[in-house]
């Protein structure tokens, strides 16, 4: 069962917008089985070229679902956030039935009575491997070394840390670190 946690930015969420997101969003608990809990936090923005961005996280026991759309209406961008989520979905449910059958278990958190989808044509085939050794450095230097290589992401050797870090270009072209958790 999804509960909702929805939150605008630059904009007051009505009842009628409340309605209508957790109406759209909620047609996505067919996929999942009766005793799942979760939490859907949509954020609305309206920015002030009059454009609408819709962010969704829905946060599984083993797997976040997560999307944002933006277009010049609201409702549009809702509209297009929950297709691409149902289709995020349905590929991860194809995914792991496959698995599953491979491996005789069955995976609890999707509905057996939703629709089996063809499996789509762009699997998620490792088409590389690519081996790094890892030099010890500070983000600063990580970031330099991502631009000169004309790359979206740099993994390194925290200098300070010693533990692995991951430096990355965002959409709005600023930079994210992602640091690893010695677990």
């Amino acid at each position: 069962m999804l509960t909702f946690n929805i939150r605008g930015e630059n904009i007051e969420v009505t009842d009628a917008i409340r309605d209508y997101v957790e109406k759209r969003i909620s047609k996505l608990e067919k996929y999942f089985d009766n005793k799942v809990e979760a939490i859907a936090h949509v954020n609305l923005k309206v920015y002030q070229n009059k454009t609408a961005k819709v962010e969704v996280t829905i946060p599984l026991p083993y797997l976040t679902l997560r999307a944002e759309e933006t277009s010049p209406d609201l409702y549009a961008s809702v509209d297009l956030v929950t297709d691409k989520l149902e289709r995020q979905i349905r590929k991860y449910k194809t995914k792991v039935n496959r698995k599953s059958r491979e491996k005789g278990y069955k995976h609890l958190d999707f509905a057996s009575e939703a629709a089996e989808e063809p499996a789509e044509s762009n699997e998620l085939e490792v088409v590389r491997t690519k081996r790094v050794s890892l030099k010890p450095m500070d983000n600063e230097e990580a970031v330099l070394q991502m631009d000169m290589l004309g790359h979206d992401f740099f993994i390194y050797e925290d200098a300070e840390t010693n533990g692995i870090s991951i430096v990355y270009r965002r959409n709005d072209g600023r930079y994210g670190l992602i640091e690893a958790d010695d677990q």
